[in-house]
């Protein structure tokens, strides 16, 4: 097998997913409508047919049923050999005799994602100073005070956040755009748990993107929903870490997640095991994995990556992806 990877868009570009399926044998199992092939799961061995779709227009695949799983020709290939992405493209390679620097002789065009312009919020003109970094909030969060320190985070004693918990919010150039306050405890009736001030988009951003574009591309980066997930995370060990501030993906967000991945890398998505998490991670895979590698990690029902031990967030992300942690 040729050990030098091309890239996954090289990949997507010359192979099909009608090719790979053809190499399984399942093309006549699957019913064909239009762009669209339909069937049982040959991921997960189902027994519906009609929770496996494939999209031949868009080259992309989706279960509906026990696995959710879905993605490119590569994540296919991933997921039916049980391999990791790389050699899942290495495979194909092979598969469909393609060398560095020849494709294929009559590649398939790939779709064309609309340039999306990098707007961003306006760097803010004033700090909000010392923030409480000894704050006992921080430490039922189980931050350490290094990640206090990195972070900037802090009990706010003045202004609009005073009372709360200070999270400051970069742009991708290290610009603090934004202070998102978080009220420490349960809050009182009617009160959020979190407060963004007014005029600031928090879908223009990606909290802690200007951290983990200094880390090496060669890691995978982790997208997960929340602050504190992020900063749990990155202290976990794994720097390479954004968060959404909420649990759906934006069209700016997706964006700067394809670029920050960029073309070989991989995205792992962390997502809160709830109702609005495994929505979120579903849209945010099926979207994805159009232009990056796609990994998912899920956790029991109803956890966070922010109550896991740093022990848990390392076994869960070294190896992945699509595994379980184990309470």
């Amino acid at each position: 097998m040729n050990k030098t990877f091309i890239g996954f868009d090289r990949l997507k570009q010359s192979v099909t997913m009608e090719q790979v399926l053809g190499r399984y044998g399942l093309l006549e199992k699957l019913r064909r409508r239009g762009d669209s092939l339909s069937g049982v799961c040959p991921v997960h061995r189902g027994h519906n047919p009609t929770q496996f779709r494939v999209n031949l227009a868009k080259n992309c695949w989706i279960c509906f049923g026990d696995c959710h799983g879905g993605g490119s020709i590569v994540d296919f290939v991933s997921r039916m050999e049980n391999i990791r992405i790389r050699e899942a493209g290495l495979l194909l390679q092979d598969w469909f005799n393609l060398e560095p620097g020849n494709g294929n002789e009559n590649p398939r065009p790939a779709a064309q994602a609309p340039v999306i312009p990098l707007e961003t919020n306006p760097p803010l003109r004033f700090s909000l100073g010392q923030l409480d970094g000894a704050h006992p909030y921080l430490a039922e969060r189980g931050l350490t005070s290094e990640t206090i320190r990195t972070f900037g985070v802090g009990g706010c004693a003045r202004g609009m956040l005073r009372g709360w918990i200070a999270i400051p919010i970069h742009d991708a150039r290290g610009k603090v755009v934004a202070y998102a306050g978080r009220w420490p405890g349960t809050p009182p009736e009617e009160q959020p748990k979190y407060r963004l001030p007014r005029g600031f988009r928090k879908s223009l951003e990606l909290f802690n993107q200007h951290r983990a574009a200094q880390e090496s591309p060669a890691e995978p980066l982790v997208v997960v929903e929340g602050f504190f997930g992020c900063m749990r995370v990155w202290q976990a060990g794994h720097r390479r870490v954004v968060s959404l501030m909420g649990s759906m993906l934006s069209a700016a967000q997706e964006e700067r997640i394809a670029r920050l991945a960029g073309e070989d890398g991989q995205v792992l998505l962390l997502f809160d095991e709830d109702g609005a998490g495994r929505k979120g991670r579903r849209e945010a895979q099926e979207r994805l994995s159009k232009r990056v590698a796609i990994g998912l990690i899920r956790l029991k029902d109803g956890q966070q990556p922010d109550s896991l031990t740093a022990e848990q967030i390392r076994g869960l992300i070294l190896p992945c992806p699509e595994r379980e942690v184990a309470a």
